[in-house]
């Protein structure tokens, strides 16, 4: 379908490749500025250990900005807009706290554990974490610039012409 207007197909292109960029590139956009709760250490003296993640939770089951994500680390300052991008129905915070976890499927015994792929496939430790405020960071940045979208007007198609 077309827009109605040239200046409307601009503005969506345009958000077209800002959002492919963003969305493309998640691994590599800056994490997003959480305080985390680490119980008086400094992240230099955080090891393996410390960021294992087995189950991230809320902390409060009526408040998204605390997370906690293993005994060690609880994630705090989490800004509640960044639940507004969703995805298949499901915030996509919500979509990383399920899926970076460790988890055995039931069928078949295979264990899922995310912090395998942390350490061996990324290199970091800290992989689930710092995905974790990435995802803060594109579903923001998303919201943003969708917000900033013209409300959408399709052309009608053109009647073909009988030959």
């Amino acid at each position: 379908p077309c827009v109605k207007t040239a200046a409307d197909f601009w503005v969506f292109s345009k958000a077209g490749r800002e959002l492919a960029e963003l969305h493309v590139n998640y691994e590599t956009v800056k994490p997003y500025d959480v305080t985390l709760d680490i119980g008086g250490k400094k992240m230099s003296e955080l090891g393996e250990k410390e960021y294992r993640v087995t189950k991230m939770k809320f902390a409060k089951k009526d408040d998204k900005s605390k997370v906690v994500y293993n005994n060690f680390i609880t994630i705090q300052n989490i800004p509640l807009e960044a639940y507004d991008y969703v995805v298949n129905g499901k915030p996509a915070l919500e979509w990383v706290m399920e899926r970076q976890c460790v988890k055995t499927d039931k069928a078949s015994g295979i264990v899922n554990d995310a912090n395998l792929y942390a350490t061996e496939t990324v290199g970091d430790a800290a992989y689930p974490l710092k995905l974790f405020q990435r995802v803060i960071t594109v579903s923001i940045e998303t919201m943003k610039i969708v917000n900033t979208l013209p409300k959408l007007e399709i052309q009608e198609p053109k009647a073909k012409k009988a030959a």
